[in-house]
């Protein structure tokens, strides 16, 4: 087990889990402290909160100390219509932000974490690190991308799994991961850059994957948070991240075999499951997300069975959450 995987002392599982054991409840806080010789700087667990910002996004929020730092993982929150979802999806779809929107939601980001270079992870990402200065961590084919967008080079992170990296505060742990199968065993827009583009992005099939990454965040003295983007992974990789919360991507098909028990026994049964990337990202975040037919379900009672003692926590668009994933209040 790496030495970073685990920042608190004992007893944070058993604080996370709480009163209703396998129920799929709200995110929840943990109130536990760091313990055991952890340094004077750790921030407290109330200092933290997450907001799912749909698909396999997410905004942690961090404050202390007279202000506020903010990560993002996989930011897209402009949505628009692809076809997708409907059954007539246009590969030809142009890329477009909604800069109100994403100023909304995303705020003023210090680091953006990108689990892959898909639109519905990447869109919004160019506007944010031009915008804000955030430094962006991602793959060499996300770095490419970003550049050929305009994105300053000095604010851009190549990573490609195992790199373990400090912000003074929190700790970001990079795993390699994979890209989720369709029924047919294969992805859409897969590939890498080696290279900048011959020309910028301005469709949605102009975004190759581009390899697939999880990101484990671990703030001081608060439980750490494991963030998938597709419903696969590298099972080598994943052994001893050992995460107390996980946000895993919902599988839309049965390709990747005995996909949750694997997954699961991997990261260690964590403390608290979030199921992300079921929703349809084609809706605006104004409206809740929609659970029917979406594989939400299946992905439960899956999880149940697998780990009965981690606690399920259903996510929804407009709750902000603790750092125990306990809702806190409502987002205007």
């Amino acid at each position: 087990m790496n030495t970073h995987a685990r920042h608190h002392g004992p007893g944070r599982r058993t604080l996370l889990r709480g009163a209703a054991l396998g129920a799929a409840v709200p995110l929840v806080p943990a109130a536990a402290s760091a313990e055991g010789g952890a340094p004077a700087r750790r921030r407290s667990a109330a200092a933290v909160s997450y907001r799912w910002l749909g698909t396999s996004g997410w905004r942690i929020d961090l404050r202390g100390e007279g202000k506020q730092r903010t990560v993002l993982v996989d930011p897209y929150v402009t949505r628009f219509d692809t076809g997708l979802f409907t059954g007539s999806f246009d590969p030809t779809t142009r890329l477009r932000t909604d800069e109100a929107l994403v100023r909304e939601h995303a705020g003023t980001p210090e680091v953006v974490c990108v689990t892959h270079t898909h639109w519905d992870h990447l869109n919004d990402v160019p506007h944010l690190a031009r915008s804000t200065g955030a430094r962006v961590i991602g793959t060499e084919t996300t770095y490419h991308v970003l550049r050929s967008l305009g994105v300053d080079a000095g604010q851009l992170s190549v990573v490609k799994g195992g790199e373990v990296l400090d912000f003074d505060g929190y700790v970001i742990e990079v795993a390699s991961s994979r890209h989720s199968r369709n029924g047919s065993y294969s992805y859409f827009a897969p590939g890498t850059l080696h290279a900048p583009p011959a020309a910028a992005p301005r469709t949605v099939s102009d975004l190759p994957e581009g390899d697939t990454l999880a990101f484990k965040v671990t703030p001081d003295g608060a439980p750490s948070a494991l963030f998938m983007g597709a419903s696969d992974f590298d099972e080598r990789s994943f052994r001893g991240l050992e995460p107390d919360i996980a946000m895993v991507a919902v599988a839309s098909s049965a390709s990747t075999h005995r996909y949750v028990p694997r997954l699961l026994d991997a990261l260690g049964r964590p403390d608290v499951l979030v199921p992300v990337h079921w929703d349809d990202f084609e809706k605006p975040l104004s409206r809740p997300p929609r659970k029917d037919g979406t594989g939400l379900d299946d992905f439960l009672a899956q999880a149940r069975a697998a780990s009965p003692r981690s606690r399920l926590v259903v996510p929804d668009y407009a709750t902000v959450y603790g750092a125990d994933l306990r809702p806190r209040r409502r987002h205007p």
